[in-house]
């Protein structure tokens, strides 16, 4: 299946808003040819009426199918501008999703900041790690004496507050 040119899936949204530009750039020039084909419309309607004023019909002819041949060209270029712009607010929708699924934080960026903040050095990773090792391991022995403890005294009979 075809991809559609106002899909905007797998890029980026550098590369999407560049994309858009490009359409952007390509609707500006259309719309500037249809202006440009209004000022030569204007001038062959200016060639027809000359040449009915001065009775050469075969030529107001030549310039009413020259008219009709711009006429033609404008119709055209005003549905590729229609599409076009239809395609931009297409793509246009789409931006806020594409941003949303770009990751806004790196890992890694932030783990390191999360060492440096525990005071350790970048590269100090392993270390940290056997460090919280240690303290959950001491946690937990720290827990199983209580425990033991308190098993202790439960099998003696004492009371326990």
């Amino acid at each position: 299946m075809e991809k559609r040119p106002e899909d905007l899936s797998g890029m980026d949204t550098a590369a999407a808003r560049e994309y858009i530009f490009n359409f952007l750039t390509t609707l500006k020039l259309t719309e500037q040819k249809i202006r440009e084909l209004d000022g030569e419309l204007a001038t062959w309607h200016s060639r027809i009426n000359v040449a009915r004023t001065q009775g050469t019909g075969d030529l107001a002819a030549a310039a009413e199918q020259e008219a009709g041949r711009i006429v033609e060209r404008q119709a055209r270029l005003a549905e590729e501008a229609a599409e076009l712009e239809n395609q931009i607010e297409a793509m246009r929708k789409q931006i806020p999703a594409l941003a949303a699924r770009e990751r806004s934080v790196d890992p890694d960026m932030l783990e390191q900041e999360l060492l440096m903040a525990a005071g350790y050095l970048p590269g100090d990773e392993k270390k940290a790690e056997t460090e919280r090792r240690f303290r959950e391991a001491e946690k937990n022995s720290a827990a199983g004496a209580a425990l033991e403890e308190l098993k202790e005294k439960m099998a003696n009979g004492k009371r326990v507050d």
